[in-house]
């Protein structure tokens, strides 16, 4: 009997020291913490997460995911049920992404709060997920190389053998077209050099007929004095003898400018191109090289 009371002893002690264990071991678990359950909603991959996951709310831990499962009535969904301290109050513009712990490619869940939201949201509620920050860069670069694939196909197709060839002709036009507008400004410069000097005898005729007409108002004021007419007017007579050389001259002067601006518009008028590219040469003469005579143009 007092061996069966010590073995009764004994094993109540074990089963006391157990359950306190277990106690302890759930208390330090956390297991007495209450949370509140939501829903995550995702058709992106989330890869990395798995079931015991952390949930952090700006940075700091408030939960852990407790289950991933596709959506029954829509398998292009992905449900991520998390359960957060009941202390920590989510509003109703909350959204979540997945964050990765360094290199070694483990994922959680990362919820966000745009700040605009004022109420409370509810328990069991459903929660947005948008791509991470990885994601974005994961799909850009795709769309990128995908595009670098593009223009280096196009790059292939214009800068085929066809190609090639035309754009070395089109090289080439273009230094010739440099070359013929060099000879043109060659030509240029005699007919701009020839404008300059009969834009300058042209302004000194103006500056003669200025002084001229100075003069023919000076000695027209003269003769209309009341007095003294008589006693100048042969002083006058003498001003407009030497006064009417100077007009021959220059009358002569602006005949000779006019015969040669009519001859230099003749000449424009009859061959516009020689203001590019210079006079063409004369017609060679008789006993020179070329020359055809009239009779035999006529025949």
């Amino acid at each position: 009997m007092e061996n069966r009371a010590h073995a009764l002893i004994a094993g109540i002690f074990v089963i006391f020291l157990s359950i306190t264990v277990a106690l302890v071991a759930m208390w330090f678990s956390g297991n007495n913490i209450q949370r509140n359950s939501y829903l995550v909603v995702t058709k992106e991959s989330v890869s990395g997460l798995n079931p015991q996951s952390a949930v952090h709310y700006r940075g700091v831990n408030i939960g852990k995911v407790e289950s991933i499962e596709f959506d029954p009535n829509n398998l292009q969904q992905i449900l991520i049920r998390i359960s957060i301290d009941q202390n920590v109050i989510l509003s109703n513009t909350i959204y979540a992404q997945l964050g990765y712990q360094g290199v070694t490619g483990l994922a959680y869940i990362q919820l966000n709060d745009s700040g605009v939201g004022n109420e409370q949201l509810p328990i069991d509620a459903q929660i947005p997920m948008r791509r991470s920050l990885l994601d974005e860069v994961t799909g850009s670069g795709q769309d990128l190389l995908s595009n670098v694939n593009q223009l280096v196909l196009k790059m292939h197709h214009l800068l085929d053998d066809h190609n090639q060839a035309h754009v070395s002709q089109i090289l080439q036009n273009i230094e010739k077209a440099t070359r013929n507008f060099d000879g043109i400004a060659g030509h240029l410069q005699p007919g701009l050099k020839s404008f300059t000097e009969l834009t300058a005898e042209s302004a000194t005729l103006v500056k003669r007929l200025d002084q001229l007409l100075s003069e023919i108002n000076l000695a027209v004021a003269k003769a209309n004095r009341k007095e003294g007419i008589f006693d100048s007017l042969s002083q006058s007579t003498q001003e407009l003898a030497a006064t009417i050389p100077e007009l021959r001259n220059v009358s002569n002067s602006i005949a000779r400018n006019s015969s040669n601006l009519d001859r230099v518009l003749h000449q424009l008028e009859e061959n516009p191109q020689s203001l590019l590219f210079g006079r063409p040469p004369s017609l060679p003469g008789p006993g020179e090289k070329g020359f055809v005579s009239p009779v035999e143009n006529t025949q």
